[in-house]
């Protein structure tokens, strides 16, 4: 049985309720799990258990293999004991089981190496041995078995050498002495001696040569050797040997382990498993004598426990004598003091757990009062009365279903952006120019067969030139629609025609089509001339009723038409509403055009499932790891050459502060310079006259030398200063620049990094609080975000949401039942009843100003809604040109919703022709067949 933890798994046996129920409600309807047998009442206990065994921690209790789940434990133990069963030897089995039956052993490996030590030289009739004669081996099959007592007399043994006797010569079977383990080896050694024993055995073949193993020389055989196979000969166990493949200790191990059990209580015997004991004859009732033999085990097992025990706690007390009146009031009033101070101490410690319950009531209530720091779970996260006061959205804007192509059919959609995403994803290894999910959708609804759309003439193309590289099993198709065939007859059942034909009709007619789709040439420059033949053969090769249910009524459509009128000659089959029973063989080229467009999306579906395992789309995905392992490493460098320049730029920028900083005195010179003029014209006033003119002059003419110098010094620093700010300026808007051109690469590098990432594997952008995926998928594969000159490209040029996946579900109903709250009900509330959407539904936003209200409904206390608010502002610019590049392509294309589908020109003259999706062109195409 699996462990985990090295514990065994136990079932979960029905609960009380489930075994009333079988009597009082026999139709009670609950949830059966087929693989274990269990029954369970409710459908989160049957999840749960389920849920248990997928986890990858158990481990076969066999081999020891862990990692494993639940049923590869259970697996791999039952493929483990085929394999044992099958090698260890069936006549040795009996003999065995009934040798390690009502043992009393501790440990598993001395029960194993007893009973080896026992059968190793023990041999019974009908096993397959090994006989060694003068070095050469013989594989040899033992016929009979003498017992000791004949090891003197080859008289009695040759005369019973008929194979018409029994295999041995007495009524009892052989070794009942020797393989009783009750019985002590050396005891059993003496009154049953294996080496006393001897074997008639018949000769099968020679071993085969095993002189290419190490340390080994290949033996001569001469002819004399192979003439003795066939051959009954006389041999002693020192001759025999058995398989190491079939007798080990290992392998005996591992039998002994899966044939018996043993309880749990001290000195339990090993017992066989009933089962088991049934078909081997070993008796499952334990003899009088061997249950006294064990009990009297178990007794002495218990008492030297316990004896062991009392050793280490110490010897009892000793019994107290008769006291006397005296003793007895004595003792009596301790005791009564006793039951005070015991009773004192029961307040003592009730006044205490009362205080420390009151204690932790307020701390509680602290921390429940504790504020909660954000982010943190989106739906512990309320919108306060000020926040809805305050102009936060309650409800969730309303994402439109209706303008989803195909939606109104169950999962088309899902298949129908799945195949677009697939063929823009992979467009370079597919070689397939860019196209809208638009462009797309009117392609899939083209009708008009007079008209051929080349997007879906390329798209096919491709994947089937793609598809030739995909091993496939030719006419699977046929195979399997016949095999179905066959099963509805073997069933009893009668076969329904489908669009009014059987399966013979149709394979039929589908003998001859398309069966050269692999070296037909589809050439480009000959509009794919062709390709909805080369499709069927396509289908007929690589589709089946499984991997395709809806093959039959296909190939059907695409083999067949109705019957013409000559009204209807020329008018297309019926898209829409019932489909006519088809009757007349037609080409597949002209009926494809009639096909439903979720006809069309299933075969698109189908080839890309299978395209996704060709060489070329995963060379390409290893291509884009390799691509995104060198963005991953520029964007680093990128990254740390822009903070240089960053740490540059603010040291210039602190440079160029501090210089224009004015000193604090700036003007101290000039100061100095007129408080000594002053003085000096005050002091000389007191002078002659005549003196005093001749000083003042020559006094006048040095402050007006002294004036020029520093001025000129002056001049000379602040053109010194301007030159020099000015290279701090230039300098740093060098720097700046080289930041720009960075920061645009950063750009361009996370633009890269989507479109490779993308290649690879295609994420959500997040969650929201109930779990709504939100996707984004422009930009992706071959795709790109930024046309030549800047402008604006899409793919889809929406956001879509879908619904939670089960797995959140159930994750929502795990968080209601812990915080008791109807989730249900809070989703309607800040949802909308109609904006709640399941696991398979989709919608999506389309104008600019839904998706604005999308955004400031999202909650950034949220861990998810934080995470994907930031993902939406990040790609906020490319989200919202994509948007308006395709509501003005809508625009601007804006005709008659029932023109652009008209097999012909409208009365109004409308030309289809001129349509973008029949205007597209693949620039990529190559006309290699």
């Amino acid at each position: 049985m699996p462990t985990c933890r090295r514990k065994r798994v136990v079932l979960t046996e029905p609960s009380e309720s489930l075994l009333l129920a079988v009597k009082s409600d026999p139709n009670k309807h609950v949830f059966y799990l087929d693989q274990t047998g269990e029954i369970f009442e409710t459908y989160e206990a049957y999840a749960a258990r389920m849920s248990f065994y997928r986890l990858k921690q158990f481990q076969c209790e066999v081999t020891g293999k862990s990692g494993l789940d639940y049923f590869q434990a259970v697996e791999s133990e039952r493929q483990e004991a085929r394999t044992l069963h099958s090698r260890f030897s069936e006549p040795l089995k009996p003999a065995v089981l009934k040798a390690v039956q009502w043992q009393v052993m501790g440990r598993l490996d001395h029960l194993v190496e007893a009973v080896y030590e026992r059968f190793k030289d023990r041999y019974f009739p009908g096993e397959r041995v090994l006989i060694d004669l003068s070095g050469i081996k013989y594989y040899a099959r033992v016929e009979k078995v003498y017992p000791p007592k004949y090891n003197s007399d080859a008289k009695a043994r040759d005369a019973h050498m008929d194979a018409s006797s029994s295999s041995t010569l007495d009524d009892d079977p052989p070794h009942i002495i020797g393989g009783d383990l009750k019985i002590p080896a050396k005891d059993a050694y003496a009154n049953d001696n294996p080496t006393l024993y001897y074997y008639w055995v018949h000769l099968t073949d020679l071993e085969r040569d095993k002189s290419h193993e190490k340390g080994k020389s290949s033996s001569k055989i001469s002819d004399h050797d192979k003439r003795l196979v066939g051959s009954l000969i006389e041999v002693q166990c020192n001759m025999m040997s058995r398989d190491r493949l079939s007798f080990s200790k290992s392998i005996l191990r591992r039998f002994i382990r899966d044939c018996v059990d043993r309880e749990a209580a001290v000195a339990s015997p090993w017992t066989v498993k009933g089962p088991i004991a049934k078909r081997y004859g070993v008796d499952s009732v334990m003899p009088e004598e061997t249950r006294q033999g064990v009990e009297i085990i178990k007794k002495g097992e218990i008492d030297k426990r316990k004896k062991a025990w009392e050793d280490k706690e110490g010897p009892p007390t000793k019994k107290q004598k008769k006291m006397t009146a005296a003793q007895e009031d004595k003792a009596r009033a301790l005791a009564i003091a006793a039951e005070k101070r015991e009773r004192e101490a029961r307040e003592k410690a009730e006044k205490q757990r009362l205080a420390k319950e009151e204690a932790e009531r307020i701390a509680a209530e602290k921390k429940k009062k504790k504020p909660i720091r954000y982010p943190t779970e989106d739906l512990d996260v309320r919108i306060a009365d000020k926040d809805k006061k305050a102009g936060m959205r309650v409800t969730r804007p309303l994402a439109n279903r209706l303008t989803l192509p195909f939606n109104d059919i169950p999962g088309a959609f899902e298949s129908f952006l799945m195949a677009w995403n697939f063929l823009v994803v992979y467009g370079q290894p597919l070689h397939l120019s860019v196209f809208s999910l638009d462009e797309l959708e009117h392609a899939l609804r083209h009708s008009a067969t007079d008209q051929p759309c080349s997007l879906l003439a390329e798209i096919h193309s491709t994947l089937i030139y793609n598809l030739r590289t995909v091993s496939f099993v030719r006419h699977s198709a046929l195979l399997s629609l016949l095999k179905y065939k066959e099963d509805l007859e073997n069933a009893g059942k009668e076969e329904v025609p489908v669009v009014g034909l059987t399966i013979d009709e149709l394979v039929a007619a589908m003998a001859d089509v398309g069966n050269n789709w692999e070296r037909v040439p589809l050439r480009f420059t000959e509009g794919r001339e062709g390709w909805e033949e080369a499709l069927v053969g396509c289908l007929k090769d690589h589709a089946n009723t499984i991997n395709f249910p809806r093959l039959q009524e296909i190939l059907t459509k695409l083999l067949f038409a109705p019957a013409l009128t000559s009204s209807e000659s020329r008018a297309p089959t019926p898209v829409d509403g019932d489909q006519p029973t088809l009757q007349s063989v037609a080409p597949p080229s002209d009926r494809y055009y009639s096909l439903p467009p979720e006809d069309r999306i299933a075969i698109l579906s189908f080839m890309c499932n299978l395209a996704v395992s060709s060489k070329a789309i995963h060379a390409h995905m290893e291509s884009c790891e390799e691509q995104l392992t060198a963005l991953r490493k520029e964007k680093i460098e990128v990254n740390r050459q822009k903070k240089q320049y960053q740490e540059e730029m603010g040291i210039l920028l602190g440079e160029t502060k501090e210089e224009e900083s004015p000193a604090p005195n700036g003007n101290g010179d000039d100061i100095a310079m007129q408080d000594s003029s002053e003085l000096s014209d005050s002091e000389g006033g007191s002078e002659s006259p005549s003196a005093g003119g001749k000083k003042s002059s020559r006094q006048k003419d040095l402050r007006i030398k002294a004036h020029t110098i520093a001025h000129s010094k002056e001049r000379e620093a602040a053109r010194a200063k301007q030159a020099s700010q000015k290279q701090a300026i230039a300098e740093h808007r060098r720097l700046d620049e080289e930041v720009n051109k960075l920061e645009r690469r950063l750009e361009g590098i996370e633009r890269e990094f989507r479109k490779l990432l993308g290649a690879v594997r295609v994420k959500p952008l997040g969650r929201d609080r109930f779990y709504n995926r939100i996707w984004w998928f422009d930009g992706m594969g071959s795709a790109s975000l930024v046309g030549s000159g800047g402008i604006a490209l899409y793919g889809t040029g929406r956001l879509f949401i879908q619904g939670p996946s089960e797995f959140d579900l159930q994750q929502l109903e795990k968080k209601a039942l812990e915080d008791n709250e109807d989730i249900d009900l809070r989703r309607k509330e800040e949802e909308g009843e109609e904006g709640m959407l399941s696991s398979s539904d989709w919608a999506a936003y389309t104008e600019l100003e839904e998706l604005e209200a999308f955004v400031s409904w999202l909650n950034p206390k949220g861990h998810r809604e934080l995470a994907l608010k930031t993902l939406l502002t990040k790609w906020w610019v490319h989200i919202t040109a994509g948007m308006r590049k395709r509501t003005a392509d809508l625009n601007s294309n804006a005709k008659l919703p029932d023109a652009r589908r008209s097999a012909r020109k409208s009365a109004l003259g409308y030309d289809l022709s001129r349509d973008p999706y029949m205007l597209w062109t693949n620039r990529r195409a190559i006309n290699s067949s």
